[in-house]
């Protein structure tokens, strides 16, 4: 099958790896059988089945927001997990930080002002992610609120939406942005000699102001179809149980007894490259009944299948890391 990456520099810079890869194997025949029942009407954005309701907030409050979300939305995972409590119900990962920040406002607290961000304290962050243990990678998310606080006060006026209207609106421009001015989402790694683009977060990010406001003012970006899937724990897991994605035997057991893969090893850099792939595979095969798929539906159609737990599902590969 076919991939296009002449205009996408992050397929580019994964290609050499799905060629090399060792440990990680896409099954092209579980593909066809998983696109064939592909359906649209299965299409949802992942935030739109959020149980947390943001119609309050203005356009620019909605862009901050989106911005401050994903800004520290990685790495929830660990024993016990990290779970917070929001109006009587329990939630953890992407669900539970959308809980803690929707808490925050409830409760008054300016979490969406830069300059808020660029002073907050240990404890008053302690206070905004409260759960029933001390979220992994603390002292990381404390510094990152700070460090892009600070450069969108000092740079931007506080506010999200000059980024987006300093991009003049267009997805590359606004991804080059945000990588060059806020550290945090420059998501590279090195496998062998080749540079490799994940920018996890940084694609989430702008879908995420895409589907927001769809229909309305700020998702008129340009070349949005050139996001890639967002290679995060949930999206693999998903994939290898279509059996789309195949480990060899020493990375399935890994994986299998929840042995952590370190950040920027060749395992890791295979999975997330790997899981990319496929969903590009994805949508070429699709793009006949359904010419307007992008990645970001199939990615979004994944992560919600993922919601969806059953006892015998296996488990997804553990990595520390700020990047997802």
């Amino acid at each position: 099958m076919v991939i296009k990456v002449e205009e996408n520099k992050i397929l580019k810079s994964i290609k050499p790896v799905i060629k090399l890869a060792e440990l990680v194997r896409i099954n092209e025949e579980n593909i066809e059988a998983v696109c064939k029942d592909f359906n649209s009407r299965n299409v949802q954005y992942w935030m739109a089945a959020s149980p947390f309701n943001l119609s309050d907030l203005s356009d620019k409050e909605k862009l901050n927001f989106i911005f401050v979300f994903n800004s520290i939305n990685f790495c929830y995972w660990g024993k016990p997990k990290w779970t917070i409590e929001y109006e009587g119900n329990q939630y953890d990962g992407a669900w539970g930080m959308i809980g803690c920040l929707r808490r925050a406002i409830d409760n008054k607290v300016p979490i969406l002002q830069a300059k808020y961000l660029a002073k907050i304290s240990e404890g008053e962050l302690k206070e905004i992610l409260k759960g029933n243990i001390l979220i992994p990678l603390f002292e990381e998310r404390l510094k990152i609120l700070q460090e892009n606080g600070k450069v969108l006060e000092e740079k931007y006026k506080g506010d999200f939406a000059s980024i987006v209207e300093k991009a003049k609106k267009d997805t590359l421009n606004l991804l080059e942005i945000i990588i060059s001015d806020f550290p945090s989402f420059n998501d590279v790694a090195f496998y062998k000699e080749y540079k490799v683009l994940f920018y996890k977060r940084v694609q989430l990010l702008i879908s995420d102001i895409y589907r927001t406001f769809e229909g309305e003012n700020y998702d008129k970006l340009k070349n949005i179809e050139l996001l890639t899937a967002f290679s995060d724990y949930k999206i693999p897991q998903v994939l290898r149980k279509l059996k789309i994605l195949e480990y060899s035997p020493e990375l399935a057991s890994k994986i299998d007894n929840q042995i952590p893969i370190l950040s920027g090893s060749e395992e890791e850099i295979e999975i997330r490259a790997n899981t990319i792939w496929a969903i590009e595979m994805m949508k070429e095969k699709i793009k006949p009944k359904i010419p307007n798929i992008t990645s970001m539906d199939i990615d979004s159609y994944l992560w919600l299948l993922g919601q969806n737990k059953s006892p015998d599902d296996k488990p997804y590969h553990l990595t520390r890391t700020i990047f997802y």
